[in-house]
């Protein structure tokens, strides 16, 4: 009996041994950082002075902000667009690509491949693509059908759409292989018994696939959304300098940031900003969570 305790005591201590590792990593590089953000952002603090504590001055600061409110209803607008819309393409394209036999590995690579590209490249792409005519192809596209050219990264209401779009078009391959890879873990009796029965696509559809597909979609969800709340590569590098524009119709939270940190050098500010996004992702992932498991 002492000798199994023994056993086990050793089993513990050897997974203690290779657990501290990670944890010492998540405390010293996620925790600790988050905790510190929370007592920069009472402070007035521009990198390399002193820290002068103002209590609540940066969140009334922010409150009073009229740029701030359009940030965050960017920001709100990338996330109610983005995740919809990327989930129903990926769950389509993986829906008719598992049951495509030939070339399917072909063709599952060639959506994947956007998701390894290099943001800031994919970027730079788009907004060429973008431009006016006689450089931006969309417009010379449009042009031959007889439609007038668009101002997309110009205008004030198509350039959030338009910086969403490759976001969008990036995410599609990661998603694709997450849900061919959930619609393949079904069990096959289950359409077996639907064939017999003689159900049809649609309710084969609407009563097994997605039903089991729930845990997939629920984490699907939850991570697209933090990429949305998230998003920054796009807007940074399609945008003129970088600003967001025009006239913040595009600039995100983490871009507000980001200005706030290593342009502007109010560390409080930006920090405050940090603790307002990981609030809203807090919230929006406890109520997917919630939601999606009911």
């Amino acid at each position: 009996m002492s000798k199994s305790r023994t056993i086990a005591q050793r089993r513990a201590i050897w997974a203690w041994l290779f657990l501290a590792v990670p944890i010492i990593y998540f405390i010293l590089v996620r925790f600790y950082p988050t905790l510190d953000a929370f007592s920069i952002s009472f402070t007035e603090w521009n990198i390399v002075g002193e820290k002068t504590f103002v209590g609540f001055d940066n969140y009334v600061r922010l409150w009073d902000d009229p740029v701030f409110w359009i940030v965050l209803s960017n920001t709100f607008e990338y996330l109610a667009l983005g995740v919809p819309i990327s989930m129903l393409l990926s769950f389509i394209i993986a829906y008719y690509l598992d049951q495509v036999r030939f070339g399917h590995g072909f063709l599952r690579a060639c959506y994947f491949i956007p998701f390894l590209t290099t943001a800031v490249a994919m970027a730079w792409v788009w907004r060429w693509f973008y431009q006016p005519v006689p450089i931006g192809i969309i417009n010379m596209a449009l042009g031959q059908l007889g439609i007038v050219q668009q101002g997309f990264l110009r205008s004030t209401t198509q350039a959030l759409p338009a910086v969403l779009a490759p976001a969008i078009w990036a995410g599609l391959g990661f998603q694709i292989i997450i849900f061919i890879a959930g619609i393949r873990a079904i069990p096959t009796s289950y359409y077996e018994a639907a064939k017999i029965d003689g159900a049809g696509a649609w309710q084969v559809l609407r009563e097994i696939t997605l039903p089991q597909l729930r845990p997939t979609i629920i984490f699907l969800t939850v991570i697209s959304s933090i990429g949305f709340l998230r998003i920054f590569d796009q807007v940074y590098n399609m945008t003129q300098e970088g600003e967001g524009g025009p006239l913040n119709a595009t600039r995100p939270l983490v871009l507000n940031i980001y200005k706030a940190a290593f342009e502007d050098f109010e560390m409080g500010m930006a920090t405050a900003q940090t603790v307002v996004l990981f609030t809203i992702l807090l919230i929006i992932t406890i109520i997917q969570l919630r939601v999606l498991r009911k």
